[in-house]
């Protein structure tokens, strides 16, 4: 009787592995239709805004949530890719956006690699702090440049055609371009977690000196880590400035960080769709509250609902609804 039991043991898991498989996928694809009829329910440059910064905090999530690195830069990257295609979308019009963004994109992995050099070999707080200060390099970099407008920035970035034949000028056109740019996104961060790379990096983070031990070059790991995530940040601030045909110094100041950073913690850092979930809640927080009497305080709001949110649901909103559902569906 225990012998059956026993060889019953492994298949009755693969079942249980196979069904929770099964169910995530249904999620996704639900996602995914809301995605795509979104745009008919809601105003798109709004949804627009939430994708982006969406995609920004899942860039972030990556390094914090699974290589367990806290970044107080993050804003430089998504403010680089934003500059570097505003600047070449502007200066050369006969530029398609999708060259200009993998511009952007390119520049902003290429300053992610030169800040993972210098500050990879650090840990926790002092990680933190150089990244701190390189971004604010970075933002005084901008500050004084006159390709990126200076104070002013850069205003009035043409949208252009996708690949020459789709006109973006229409919020729907561009919402759908926005919406394949996250899916990709998304999709290459969830690829990487659940790969043998995803799977010691989160060795790394629960028990470094444990991952060194077995042979692993840490600093190696962590580094691609880091500009992946820089990369990933510069695709979310090069989409953001074709959608607003925008690109200036908020991006690159340190409330940037700050903010992709609450936007994480909220949603749930660690979680793929934590991240999703506190920047729709931030961005929309912070329309409806810049349209009320309250305009001001927007900062102490936010301040106040992530104090609370960290004391009540220390794993965030998507972390305590995961929790749930494993509790009832173990």
């Amino acid at each position: 009787m225990a012998d059956s039991q026993a060889l019953n043991a492994p298949s009755a898991v693969k079942e249980r592995q196979k069904r929770a498989k099964m169910r995530r996928n249904m999620f996704y694809i639900a996602l995914l239709a809301i995605g795509l009829v979104a745009p008919f329910l809601a105003y798109p440059v709004f949804l627009m805004k939430i994708l982006c910064f969406a995609l920004f905090a899942c860039a972030f999530n990556l390094l914090l949530g699974y290589a367990g690195l806290l970044s107080f830069g993050h804003a430089a990257f998504l403010a680089t890719g934003g500059y570097v295609t505003g600047y070449l979308l502007a200066s050369y019009p006969g530029l398609t956006p999708e060259v200009g963004i993998i511009a952007g994109t390119l520049m902003a992995t290429l300053l992610g690699l030169l800040f993972g050099v210098l500050s990879i070999r650090r840990q926790g707080i002092y990680f933190a702090m150089v990244t701190l200060a390189l971004a604010q390099l970075m933002f005084f970099v901008f500050v004084q440049s006159s390709f990126t407008g200076g104070e002013d920035g850069l205003h009035g970035v043409p949208r252009g055609d996708l690949f020459g034949v789709i006109s973006l000028s229409s919020n729907l056109a561009m919402y759908y371009f926005v919406f394949a740019i996250f899916i990709f996104g998304f999709a290459l961060i969830q690829r990487t977690v659940h790969s043998p790379f995803g799977q010691v990096l989160k060795a790394i983070r629960e028990n470094e000196p444990r991952a060194i031990s077995l042979g692993y070059n840490v600093d190696a790991y962590k580094l691609l880590a880091f500009v992946l995530s820089a990369a990933l940040a510069g695709l979310a601030g090069s989409t953001k400035t074709v959608v607003f045909q925008l690109a200036s110094l908020t991006d690159a100041h340190w409330h940037m960080s700050g903010e992709v950073i609450l936007m994480t913690l909220l949603g749930g850092v660690g979680t793929l769709l934590g991240p999703l979930m506190g920047a729709g809640i931030v961005v929309s927080l912070q329309h409806i509250l810049a349209q009320s009497p309250l305009g001001n305080w927007v900062s102490v709001i936010l301040g106040i609902i992530f104090v609370v949110c960290v004391l009540s649901f220390r794993s965030g909103i998507v972390g305590e609804l995961t929790k749930m559902y494993r509790k009832n569906f173990k």
